[in-house]
């Protein structure tokens, strides 16, 4: 039956290679672009992670809802033994501390507001890896008078680096307190509404400028994302739930979970449209290939093929349309894959973000499986009703047909 089957299929070959092309090309455009999508998931990922909102963080139960009202109510300890559990996490690379500050930034005759954060310089090397720097460079490990600033908020400023600012709060007494630290680097986190008011600074820094101990936030950063959920379960289950609040880096995203909706409903409605294209390209084909052989399925039932036999014949054809047809797809949309990620795709800057960058085609297992199954369970169902209508010929007609 199968070598029957592909003896039928390459008995007109320009149709069946036009519509093995088709096939093909449609399970090309399914690799690209789940490729491209899974590619930009992957990097938009990595870029979330690695500028620094780290893979979890750890705050006092109810800081993430009241904590900017009242942000001296959730400080967490440096001595916490919590904090110690938490570096002893199996993936944990690090854990970083953070005091969020709030104030006023001068320079000259200009004052703005700002939204800082007191960090630990080496800690946040590992954590935010991936922030970049326009001018000067990050703090350093034994910074005690440096910040760094936005991109926006130094450019209104008018500030560059070496210049020395003016920071200006209000402590949990009411009064008001300035630290003057020196400019150390300007960065850009890509996101314009951020980098118009970022500032950070060492968190000794930030606590002798709030007059406060402790930090609002532990960060930390794994050694493998796919740890998270682990981590995070693990981390939850051994901290007092009455208070901490454990959140994985996607809870803190909303852009990237609606980015990740958004463009699954968009390649899930090609994914339509692509099946929709196969079923109709390859039920066209074996309904030609009935009709021409008609005389030829009413001898094989006259010689005692049976009807169901008649079915299997055709459904093999459809199925060997698409594992062919499927297969060089795969092959040719790997090497189409590796040319453009090599020369890259210009991409515009996202929504609220300044850098456009090159995009490429990150081709994963479940991506060439999906591709597959689809090629294969289109042409399967494409083969259905032809199938069904050579199965229930009758003998006398079909023999008859074309005389």
């Amino acid at each position: 039956m199968n070598t029957l089957a592909l003896r039928n299929l390459f008995r007109h070959r320009v149709r069946s290679l036009v519509t093995l092309a088709a096939i093909a090309f449609s399970t090309i455009v399914l690799v690209l672009a789940a490729g491209f999508i899974e590619w930009i998931f992957f990097d938009l990922r990595a870029s979330t992670i690695e500028t620094g909102l780290g893979h979890l963080q750890v705050s006092r139960n109810g800081y993430s809802e009241h904590g900017l009202a009242d942000p001296y109510a959730y400080l967490l300890g440096d001595k916490s033994p919590e904090l110690a559990r938490l570096e002893s996490e199996p993936h944990v690379v690090a854990v970083g501390k953070r005091l969020n500050v709030n104030g006023l930034l001068s320079f000259q005759e200009s004052t703005l507001s700002f939204v800082g954060v007191g960090v630990e310089p080496d800690k946040e090397a590992v954590i935010s890896r991936n922030l970049a720097f326009v001018s000067g460079r990050n703090l350093s490990a034994g910074a005690k008078d440096q910040v760094v600033l936005g991109e926006g908020l130094a450019a209104n400023l008018g500030v560059n680096t070496s210049d020395r600012v003016v920071m200006l709060v209000n402590t949990e007494s009411g009064s008001v307190n300035a630290v003057e630290a020196t400019v150390q680097g300007v960065f850009t986190t890509q996101v314009r509404a951020l980098d118009d008011v970022a500032l950070r600074m060492p968190i000794a820094m930030a606590r002798r400028l709030l007059r406060a101990d402790g930090a609002h936030v532990w960060v930390v950063a794994l050694d493998n994302v796919d740890a998270v959920d682990a981590t995070a379960a693990s981390v939850g289950g051994a901290l007092d739930p009455a208070r901490f609040e454990v959140f994985r880096w996607i809870d803190l995203s909303d852009f990237f979970t609606k980015t990740v909706t958004f463009l699954s409903g968009q390649l899930g409605v090609m994914r339509v449209l692509i099946a929709v294209i196969i079923v109709l390209g390859v039920s066209n084909m074996l309904i030609m290939n009935v009709l021409e052989r008609t005389g030829e399925i009413g001898t094989l039932m006259a010689l005692g093929i049976r009807r169901r036999q008649v079915v299997a014949l055709f459904m093999t054809e459809s199925f060997y349309l698409g594992l062919i047809g499927g297969l060089a797809g795969l092959l040719l949309s790997l090497v189409a894959a590796r040319v453009i990620s090599d020369i890259g795709v210009p991409m515009p800057p996202p929504p609220g973000r300044t850098v456009g960058y090159l995009g490429a085609i990150r081709v994963t297992w479940p991506i060439l499986l999906s591709a597959v199954s689809v090629s294969l369970g289109t042409t399967l169902l494409a083969g259905i009703y032809p199938a069904r209508k050579a199965s229930r010929l009758v003998i006398v007609d079909a023999l008859r047909y074309n005389r």
